[in-house]
């Protein structure tokens, strides 16, 4: 009998940190691996509310912009069975993404890793491990949710150089339906002051761009400053700790291995 063992890797951080592009290189890495993305979850376009002092469509605020009920169901059932269900409509091709590689001899490493990982635990312990990456700009807001994310990456970039890749990149609407360029200004005074609401408490005097991390919802995390490093080395930080992870949590069920 083989039991599944479903692992939530949890991407998060602002909008244009990277978060979609680093969970294509893990998913390619990672067998037998999955993506979710939180965009997916929001509610009809139709139900933003209007910003009461700027007057147009508040996509970002924590409260609104992500449907949580839907949202914690799904991570819920997908926890269980490993299944993502039929119904479920992705929105990345919406997503246009630069090509940003990972050197070859990173990739060939970890993905030979992780394949002789899932075969032993398939084999000698009928374990058979399910990797869901998801990737959100509001994943570490509401605890709930937070909670069935087994490992957690948070990707941190200053305000500068988010600031320049929203200027350069069309958003896509939350139902996925066309294109649309954020309204002036919108950056500046509703999706940043969003982003450092919900994100405040996790770093040292509210600093969310160079505070050290801080409080429960950081305890456990991966914060990457991923500006600073090669994609190369993103990939390759964040794998070593997904394998050290994933050793603590077999050994739960009495399977060894060394990462």
């Amino acid at each position: 009998m083989v039991n599944t063992k479903v692992i939530l890797v949890g991407v998060g951080g602002a909008t244009c940190t990277g978060k979609t592009t680093f969970a294509k290189h893990l998913c390619k890495i990672l067998p037998n691996s999955v993506i979710v993305h939180q965009d997916d979850f929001g509610p009809p376009l139709e139900s933003f509310p209007i910003h009461p002092v700027y007057n147009v469509q508040d996509w970002d605020s924590p409260e609104n912009a992500i449907d949580w009920h839907r949202f914690r169901q799904f991570l819920e059932s997908l926890k269980q069975d490993g299944r993502i269900p039929p119904d479920y409509i992705r929105n990345d091709p919406f997503n246009e993404q630069r090509d940003f590689p990972v050197d070859a001899e990173c990739y060939v490493k970890w993905k030979s890793h992780f394949e002789e990982v899932e075969r032993r635990a398939r084999e000698d312990h009928g374990i058979e491990i399910v990797w869901a990456l998801v990737d959100g700009f509001l994943l570490y807001w509401d605890q709930e949710s937070m909670d069935q994310l087994d490992i957690r990456i948070f990707l941190r970039v200053r305000h500068d150089t988010l600031s320049e890749r929203r200027r350069e990149r069309d958003n896509c609407i939350a139902d996925g339906s066309g294109w649309l360029r954020d309204p002036p200004l919108y950056w500046e005074h509703i999706a940043w002051p969003a982003y450092v609401a919900a994100h405040k408490d996790m770093f040292e005097n509210g600093d969310v761009e160079s505070g050290r991390p801080a409080g429960d919802r950081t305890r456990g995390m991966v914060v990457l400053e991923n500006e600073k490093m090669s994609t190369t080395e993103v990939v390759d930080r964040c794998c070593k700790e997904i394998a050290a992870s994933l050793r603590a949590l077999l050994q739960q069920g009495d399977f060894h291995y060394e990462a």
